[in-house]
């Protein structure tokens, strides 16, 4: 289990109360948005169970020890095998709704995690699908994948297709709609996505992993958060991180360089399979994200809107990498998923930028 206020690279092998020693800046007994880095800020909603801003250490320790935050509407059937293995890193968390608002099967929003496919763990995502779960009109899934320290590229997107095949093979015994499943996804989970979306039942990239290798791995929608599209050219923007460097995560990623592996980087950039049949796109990006250059999602719009797909590019005005704070981002997710898992009237969905910052409210 990773403690998701510790550095995404450490275990969590140290006391829940710790990270707000580090972080907890006036000594409150309370960690904000704000004091997190900005790193972590992905992962602050995952914990903060009453979405209230803050997090105490007493959710940080029902985290922990729950292995993700708790809803009464919402039954979690955790650790399910997906690739007929027993790794850990090939397993997935199934989110049921209690009190399903449909007899109809389920439509199922899957969440990838992030972490520059070097760390980071399925819990990650349990925060942000939990309340469209809890609503009861999705099931949710949260994903694990092997990182690139165990296996390298192409065995992340191998592990990502086996799990959406695994959902359709048991979608009847779960009542989960099999045609109806959208994925999510921030950093390296929105690139995950974006492979998933533009590859389709693309048999290079397919695998034969798990017991049902003969469904498709086609997804309805994909909403990418922020995610690399195109790998060779991530070094071209101002960024934090040397992205061509041996060390960096693009390369760990592809077992060498990139720019002594500019085929693999080809292969493993979502760009370069966007074809006209590909799902509908939401792409959410901060417009100073220092990760992963906001150029990145600007190209990935670019090539699907010239190829005819269906696709939305929000920009987070002042945003970062993640750690939003406007409620108008989960709110046009939620439409987007609406619209294209339950074939809802939402109407437009706008297009227009967000500010990072929640609105001020007026008394």
């Amino acid at each position: 289990m990773i403690c998701l206020l510790c550095s995404p690279s450490i275990p969590a092998q140290v006391p829940p109360g710790n990270p707000f020693d580090r972080y907890d800046a006036n000594k409150d007994g309370k960690v904000t948005r704000d004091e997190v880095p900005e790193r972590l800020r992905e992962r602050f909603d995952s914990i903060d169970v009453n979405k209230d801003g803050l997090i105490t250490p007493e959710e940080q320790k029902a985290f922990l020890g729950g292995r993700g935050p708790a809803r009464p509407e919402v039954k979690v059937e955790q650790d399910l095998f997906y690739a007929g293995t027993k790794n850990p890193r090939q397993s997935l968390d199934l989110l049921l709704p209690k009190a399903p608002k449909s007899d109809k099967p389920l439509p199922v929003i899957v969440q990838i995690h992030g972490g520059a496919w070097l760390s980071g763990e399925k819990a990650q995502g349990i925060g942000q699908i939990m309340p469209l779960v809890a609503s009861g009109d999705f099931a949710g899934v949260t994903i694990n994948y092997r990182l690139s320290g165990e296996a390298i590229w192409p065995a992340q997107i191998h592990d990502a297709k086996a799990a959406i095949r695994w959902i359709k093979g048991n979608a009847a015994k779960y009542h989960l709609d099999p045609d109806r499943i959208g994925v999510i996804g921030g950093s390296a989970g929105g690139h995950l996505v974006a492979m998933l979306g533009t590859t389709g039942d693309l048999k290079a990239l397919e695998g034969d992993l798990g017991p049902y290798p003969n469904l498709s791995s086609q997804v309805r929608c994909v909403v990418d958060e922020f995610g690399p599209s195109e790998l060779a050219t991530m070094g071209d923007a101002p960024s934090s991180i040397e992205h061509n460097a041996e060390n960096s995560p693009e390369s760990k990623l592809l077992g060498g360089p990139i720019l002594k592996n500019r085929e693999k980087a080809k292969e493993a950039s979502p760009i370069s399979y966007v074809s006209r049949d590909d799902p509908p796109f939401l792409i959410i990006h901060g417009d100073k994200d220092m990760t992963v250059p906001f150029d990145q999602s600007e190209r990935l719009t670019k090539a699907l809107k010239e190829s005819g797909v269906d696709v939305l590019l929000v920009k987070v005005e002042g945003g970062g990498h993640g750690g939003f704070r406007n409620p108008e981002i989960p709110r046009r997710i939620r439409q987007f998923f609406d619209k294209h898992l339950r074939d809802q009237p939402v109407g437009t969905i706008s297009e227009e930028p967000v500010p990072n910052a929640a609105p001020e409210v007026r008394r």
